[in-house]
């Protein structure tokens, strides 16, 4: 549980956590919340905000083995019993983290974010590449796995050189 910890420390030091009751419910109404950690001695109250918080913003809920002293302790602070991760890398890699030390209870946990984390990170490739073309002044061309996708020209516009429009009238007497 060391390494959730250190885990912990370093997204609050990215600005990737909402730590406490009214933060993590903005975090999980606004959608930006990815997961939403709850104390293992956390009252009965907060586990149900926590999960009114995370059914109102689609996003998993997991109680951890730690106490409010300890996940506190990992934030820099004297308690803390919930908190919101709102990066999907930081998501992904506490939900590994967990799935290492209890597979049984979070294993389906950590594949779903992990997909969820790899399917961001193309997202975050394929914008760079666009931003990088557009720069360069070169047209956009669509991933390998879309370009199937794309329209192929009819016969009809593959007769025709480039730069003809084609008109139609009707010839009215």
């Amino acid at each position: 549980m060391r390494n959730l910890c250190g885990l912990l420390g370093i997204a609050k030091k990215a600005g990737r956590l909402e730590i406490g009751e009214e933060p993590v419910g903005g975090a999980a109404r606004a959608r930006k919340a990815k997961l939403i950690l709850l104390a293992s001695d956390a009252a009965d109250n907060s586990a149900r905000r926590a999960a009114r918080f995370a059914e109102a913003g689609a996003v998993p809920c997991v109680k951890v083995p730690l106490t409010k002293a300890e996940l506190g302790g990992s934030l820099g602070r004297a308690s803390c019993a919930m908190l919101a991760i709102t990066d999907t890398g930081f998501a992904a890699a506490v939900a590994g983290q967990l799935a290492a030390a209890n597979g049984a209870e979070y294993g389906a946990l950590a594949e779903t974010l992990g997909g969820s984390a790899d399917k961001e990170k193309r997202r975050r490739q394929e914008q760079l590449r666009h931003e990088k073309n557009k720069k360069k002044a070169k047209p956009w061309v669509p991933p390998p796995e879309k370009r199937a996708q794309t329209r192929q020209p009819t016969a009809e516009r593959a007769k025709m050189p480039r730069g003809v429009i084609r008109i139609k009238r009707n010839d009215v007497s």
